[in-house]
């Protein structure tokens, strides 16, 4: 989609992404925002939720102009002036919930959408447009968009996918004990259904609510964190990850596998593997920042060795490739691999398996 969006952006031409709750809609104009500014370009999001606004929020209110007397209209301040606009390499104007606006709000963003103006105020040129909604499918506050407004859009439906939400929750922190409950339970990642009377229910976005919900936890009982996790993603899968969570609290510090003090794994439970084995890669990743600071080179190649060493040693080879991808790829980690004794043995085993991963 990020692709697709990026191409579009350069032509000018306005897309409707639609999609069920909770998958990331609005998050991927962000990331798309931030892109551009991890490019050197001076970028910003304007994410207007049409959905809470009028006709009169578009086009501007109406007031007594006493110089010409005529009726003129005020621009609204979400939409930026050329001054502002000036400041910046690119701004993407989000109009969010467009199909949850009322119809009279749709018509007044044709003219916005199509031609780029609305009354007297044009979108300046570094302006690039883009609108998400939920389907009608999806039981939200929808109304039908009407067919001259949907036909200035180029249209999109986007789904989830597990590894696209993969890289997303590593690169974002998301706890290990979310990230190896649901590498095992991938059907969990995503259970809305339309049709349910369930408040609660498990969503990408949801499934970040989790994560923050395991910090600073200490003060509550395990009853307690079920509790809030149900109100996440619902009871039937929060006692799930409960059960994941039991055997998970059991599993060695990641710190120590790396320092070589634990080489051995009691518990072969696959989703608690899954989640020790995202805990050794983010902590990979966290002592190969310190490198020049409060570890040497030498040192971290040590521990990558010595997690080669336990995985080989505990993991099945799915387990070992995703680590291993995870910390070579995503993480974009390098070392001294011929000065590792358990590298020559690891590549004659899972060498083909890496490449073709």
């Amino acid at each position: 989609l990020q692709k697709y969006v990026k191409h579009h952006f350069r032509t000018k031409r306005p897309m409707m992404v639609w999609g069920p709750p909770g998958i990331g809609k609005s998050e991927t104009f962000q990331q798309i925002t931030d892109s551009y500014i991890a490019e050197g370009k001076k970028a910003k999001l304007i994410d207007a939720r049409l959905s809470l606004w009028d006709p009169t929020d578009l086009k501007g209110y109406p007031y007594y102009n006493k110089e010409t007397n005529r009726m003129s209209f005020s621009s609204p301040d979400e939409l930026p002036t050329e001054a502002e606009a000036a400041e910046y390499d690119i701004i993407v104007l989000f109009l969010d919930e467009l199909n949850g606006a009322a119809p009279a709000t749709q018509a007044a963003a044709y003219q916005l959408i199509l031609n780029r103006a609305i009354g007297k105020y044009k979108l300046p040129d570094n302006v690039v447009i883009a609108a998400a909604g939920n389907r009608e499918t999806d039981k939200g506050v929808t109304y039908r968009m009407p067919k001259p407004l949907a036909n200035r859009f180029v249209h999109y439906e986007i789904r989830v996918d597990f590894e696209d939400w993969l890289t997303w929750a590593t690169n974002n922190d998301i706890s290990p004990d979310v990230v190896g409950y649901l590498t095992f339970a991938k059907s969990d990642l995503y259970n809305f259904d339309p049709s349910s009377n369930e408040r609660s229910f498990a969503t990408p976005r949801s499934w970040a609510f989790v994560s923050e919900l395991l910090d600073d936890v200490e003060d509550f009982t395990d009853e307690e964190i079920t509790d809030m996790v149900s109100g996440a993603i619902g009871e039937g899968t929060a006692l799930k990850f409960k059960a994941h969570r039991a055997v998970a609290s059991k599993l060695p510090n990641p710190t120590l596998i790396l320092t070589g003090e634990v080489t051995t794994l009691k518990t072969k439970e696959i989703s608690a593997m899954y989640s020790l084995s995202t805990s050794m890669a983010y902590e990979l990743k966290a002592v190969y920042d310190q490198i020049g600071r409060d570890v040497t080179k030498e040192e971290f190649d040590g521990m990558l060795d010595n997690v080669l060493g336990f995985m080989m040693k505990n993991f099945d080879p799915e387990m070992i490739i995703m680590a291993t991808r995870l910390v070579f790829v995503q993480y974009g980690v390098t070392a001294n691999l011929r000065k590792m004794s358990n590298w020559p043995e690891f590549m004659k085993n899972y060498g083909h398996l890496i490449k073709e991963a």
